[in-house]
């Protein structure tokens, strides 16, 4: 009988032990994903960053080149202008689509639920 406490103290030592590893091996990959992860957010917020910079020197050179035909200040009002417009437009588009979907309500899911509600009592 002190073989078979004994083997079995064994054997649930050992599944112990195997649940520990499994659990560092899970913790271990979880800090890999984790960094890698947060080293992709940094990459990806740096790229944001210089793509915004590259932008607003293009918007610079394109009023540097205006500014070849016309006053500095008249070129920068008519960027100014521009950039207002398209900011406008943006907003507008945004609004409406905003308004578009303030109500995520699937309509046409409840309207055929209620339909076969409808033939369900009716008997069809």
């Amino acid at each position: 009988m002190n073989g078979l406490s004994g083997a079995t103290k064994r054997v649930a030592d050992h599944a112990r032990s195997i649940v520990q590893l499994e659990i560092q091996l899970a913790a271990t990959e979880l800090k890999r994903k984790v960094a890698a992860l947060a080293i992709g957010i940094g990459l990806g917020v740096g790229a944001a960053l210089f793509g915004l910079l590259a932008i607003l020197f293009g918007l610079a050179a394109a009023t540097a080149g205006i500014a070849t035909a016309l006053p500095v200040w008249l070129s920068l009002l008519i960027m100014f202008g521009g950039l207002l417009l398209l900011a406008g437009m943006l907003g507008a588009v945004g609004a409406a689509l905003l308004r578009k979907g303030s109500k995520p309500v699937p309509e046409q899911a409840i309207a055929e639920a209620q339909i076969t509600t409808e033939a369900l009592r009716n008997g069809h």
